[in-house]
């Protein structure tokens, strides 16, 4: 029975064994599809009520083509695959998975301002060249005595800023969202106060309030020393204008995760910016936060259909 199965409208994961697990913990089945376009989801999902998505578009289309359709959860944070205004229109109750790589993500953005400020990439291939010199380092900052921009307070953002307190340096906070709550070792600021000021920029905002929020005239009115971050969401910087920063030495480096097109383009700038760090949207991935995005995106869909509150809903109607 459909009312009784998990659809799992697309998933790369190389395992099922956690949905599994939970499926029969809650006395139901899951069935896998690979839908990659809005026909394959309307030609495959008709009559189930529960759908879990990694990357298929949910559009008004979809939802008007499915109509026992009452619940989409995404493997992840972000939900910008799935059109929530139509969603609602449709009563549809679309569901994410919050919490699940907070620290991995934290981290990761940790690493990639260690790397950064460290120059640790660049001597690092300096030594592999051959060379053996320090100096080619300078300048390097005294962490207690730098400034940290933090975009974003919400449970990454948090973690982030905690990561950074021992070090001892000023923390500046903006938070776009007024639910989220600024630590008070963090210094609530205006945008532009922030960007003006820190050394380090770290963005932590979702892509729905802040869609090309660092655009050149931004880039400008940063630090010529200061590196910037992303971790967050691919739209949020404006790659081109970023590529052109670099290049033209406005700001000291970037360390970017997530892009507009995943994979980067072969003709991305970004692939030949100067000082540069670019990992391939890994900053959520350890084995334990696998594990649970897997668990907690099943149980959420699992919970729906055996008459229990969603736990994470991200659209209202």
């Amino acid at each position: 029975m459909k009312n009784k199965t998990i659809a799992i409208s697309d998933c790369d994961h190389l395992y099922m064994a956690e949905e599994q697990a939970v499926c029969e913990r809650y006395g139901l089945d899951y069935v896998l599809f690979q839908c990659k376009t809005e026909n394959d989801l309307i030609e495959n999902l008709p009559g189930y009520a529960a759908v879990v998505n990694q990357y298929a578009p949910f559009t008004e289309r979809v939802f008007a083509a499915l109509p026992d359709l009452k619940m989409v959860v995404r493997y992840g944070v972000g939900v910008n695959n799935i059109d929530l205004e139509a969603a609602s229109r449709h009563h549809v109750v679309v569901c994410n998975v919050p919490d699940y790589g907070v620290q991995e993500v934290a981290s990761h953005a940790f690493a990639l301002m260690m790397a950064l400020t460290r120059k640790v990439v660049r001597m690092d291939a300096s030594v592999k060249r051959g060379e053996w010199e320090y100096a080619q380092s300078i300048p390097i900052r005294r962490f207690s005595e730098m400034t940290f921009g933090i975009v974003g307070l919400g449970r990454i953002g948090t973690c982030f800023a905690e990561m950074l307190r021992p070090f001892g340096g000023r923390i500046l906070g903006y938070e776009i969202n007024p639910n989220h709550a600024i630590p008070d070792f963090v210094e609530s600021v205006d945008f532009d106060t922030l960007v003006r000021k820190s050394d380090v920029i770290s963005l932590h905002c979702n892509l729905e309030t802040s869609r090309n929020l660092v655009h050149l005239d931004v880039l400008r009115k940063m630090r010529p020393e200061a590196v910037l971050i992303n971790v967050s969401r691919g739209g949020i910087v404006n790659e081109y204008d970023l590529a052109v920063a670099l290049n033209d030495g406005l700001i000291a480096g970037a360390g970017i995760d997530v892009t507009v097109h995943e994979p980067l383009e072969p003709e991305s700038l970004l692939l030949t910016a100067r000082n540069i760090i670019l990992t391939p949207h890994m900053a959520w991935y350890s084995e334990e936060a696998s594990s649970s995005l897997k668990t907690k995106t099943a149980e959420e869909a699992a919970r729906f259909l055996t008459g229990k509150p969603m736990l994470n809903p991200v659209n209202r109607f």
